[in-house]
């Protein structure tokens, strides 16, 4: 069953009768709105962790429990997320951003780029923060390495978070986002780490077959006029995780988070608040 979440500037389809839909409640009249609190990744130090041989640079912001977030093909924590989408997460947990090997502030070594790699990664930063497990925020590519990383790792992850997602860039209807991905591995002019992005999504053989094996609590997120991840992409996927969340945008496009910080910001904050789980030891 699919928990369908309602929000403003959401639109959602159950897929079968009697779905719950979570309702959207304004504040009382008169009532001022708080206004979100954008961070500054240029007042915010970078970090570093030494994780399996590299060098990982990494911010972070807010307190409370850990999210991960996961950057998407092409981007570094400078350049992927919102400034006031981190905030208004921040505003309850304790927020990490961070850069693949060879990208952005990491360090790189010879080992094979592959998508598993980089979910082994993320985990040895968990570990290296101090955390055992932590809820997990992956977008575009992103949300391919989250994948992996619960179905490696499913110990490793809370609650997860997908955002833009695909089962598989091969498949027909990813068939733009496989072109931008292979013509970025064909062109030897383009800088080594983000060949070796190209490089471990043209090897991955996606996470269909284990989609119907993950037990987390899983929110989906899209919006509809994604033409790299097509909203019916999120929907084959959320039809084989039993019980998650999918939430989508109307005319949104790809790595929606960037377009309307704040309806993606609450809607995960709603997720991620929703005590479905017992509480987790660090």
């Amino acid at each position: 069953m699919l928990c369908l979440l309602a929000a403003a500037g959401c639109t959602s389809t159950p897929s079968n009768p009697g779905t719950p839909t979570i309702p959207v409640t304004n504040p009382p009249a008169g009532q001022a709105v708080v206004q979100p609190q954008p961070v500054s990744l240029n007042a915010t130090p970078v970090q570093y962790a030494h994780v399996n041989g590299v060098t990982l640079g990494y911010r972070e912001f807010g307190s409370g429990e850990p999210l991960l977030m996961i950057n998407g093909f092409d981007s570094t924590m400078d350049t992927m997320w919102n400034e006031t989408f981190l905030g208004i997460l921040a505003s309850k947990y304790h927020v990490y951003i961070w850069d693949y090997p060879g990208m952005g502030y990491s360090s790189d070594d010879n080992a094979t780029p592959t998508i598993s790699r980089y979910s082994d990664e993320a985990t040895g930063l968990m570990s290296a923060l101090g955390y055992s497990s932590m809820n997990v925020y992956g977008a575009s590519m992103g949300s391919s390495v989250s994948q992996q990383l619960v179905i490696d790792h499913p110990e490793r992850v809370r609650k997860l978070i997908l955002e833009s997602v695909t089962y598989d860039i091969r498949i027909p209807e990813c068939n733009l986002l496989f072109y931008v991905i292979n013509s970025t591995w064909n062109n030897t002019s383009e800088p080594d780490g983000l060949r070796k992005e190209a490089e471990a999504n043209l090897a991955w053989n996606g996470s269909w077959a284990n989609l119907s094996g993950i037990k987390k609590n899983v929110m989906l997120a899209v919006g509809t006029a994604d033409i790299l991840t097509p909203q019916n992409v999120t929907v084959q996927i959320a039809g084989q995780i039993d019980g998650s969340w999918l939430v989508r945008y109307k005319d949104l496009p790809h790595i929606g988070s960037r377009y309307a910080p704040v309806q993606y910001g609450e809607n995960t904050l709603d997720f991620l608040g929703t005590k479905e789980s017992p509480p987790y030891n660090i």
